[in-house]
């Protein structure tokens, strides 16, 4: 099968194991920065057994972690694109959007009844500044945008995520990585403070998401192995300089 057949989900049952990545990767980035989780591992497990089941009508807390999961996903590659070549940002333009409306359509019927639940806006090229200039002017390169773009849209969909799911993610703290972040990668910054670094580190542990989603929907993408080699790639070499 090819990424093309992930556009044939449709149902919530279809989405559940892309929910329970989802959560794993939530869970493993705060348990790794110590923040805590509460009873969310059990939670996205609950979930997750609804989800397989067809069951929509699930506790607030439950259904709001789901809607935020596949909300954040909805929204994140067309931002993401934005950063990339024109080239890439065509080519997945097609998919970016048939895949941004069927995972709506199944987040609104997990948000259905709940309180307000905002739409994640993810930073594109026009939201950030170095030096009153932007930062692909100091960017150069298919994987150093790639990753850059990662760096800073993948700890804006954590942080949206897990806060929708319950986890406390100090303020403080995504301020300074967001800064540092954008520095770093545009090299205007030589290294990151301990604390980003290592947040930063298991925020690129996503290229265990994007295996986990072709292992989980039997895809054989060529594409999803490059982004997968190109964020195992800078989750590594941010541990090696820890």
């Amino acid at each position: 099968m090819s990424v093309l057949s992930l556009l044939e989900l449709d149902s919530p049952s279809e989405f559940a194991d892309w929910y329970r990545i989802g959560a794993e990767y939530v869970y493993t980035v705060s348990t790794g920065m110590g923040f805590d989780t509460g009873t969310f591992a059990a939670d996205a497990r609950e979930a997750t057994d609804a989800m397989r089941a067809g069951d929509t009508d699930l506790r607030p807390e439950l259904a709001r972690s789901v809607a935020a999961d596949l909300l954040a996903d909805a929204v994140f590659s067309d931002p993401f694109c934005e950063w990339m070549p024109l080239w890439y940002e065509l080519a997945l333009a097609p998919f970016v959007q048939f895949a941004d409306y069927r995972l709506r359509a199944v987040a609104r019927e997990y948000a259905t009844g709940l309180d307000y639940l905002s739409v994640p806006r993810f930073s594109r090229p026009r939201d950030v500044y170095v030096g009153g200039r932007s930062p692909l002017s100091t960017v150069d390169g298919f994987v150093n945008r790639f990753v850059l773009a990662d760096a800073l849209i993948h700890l804006e969909w954590y942080v949206y995520v897990a806060r929708e799911s319950g986890i406390d993610v100090p303020a403080s703290l995504v301020e300074r990585t967001r800064e540092e972040t954008v520095a770093y990668y545009t090299g205007q910054r030589e290294t990151l403070s301990a604390d980003v670094r290592r947040f930063q580190e298991l925020l690129f542990a996503d290229d265990a998401w994007v295996r986990d989603i072709g292992d989980a929907y039997g895809l054989n993408s060529a594409l999803f192995g490059v982004w997968e080699r190109i964020l195992r790639t800078e989750r590594e070499r941010l541990a090696a300089t820890a």
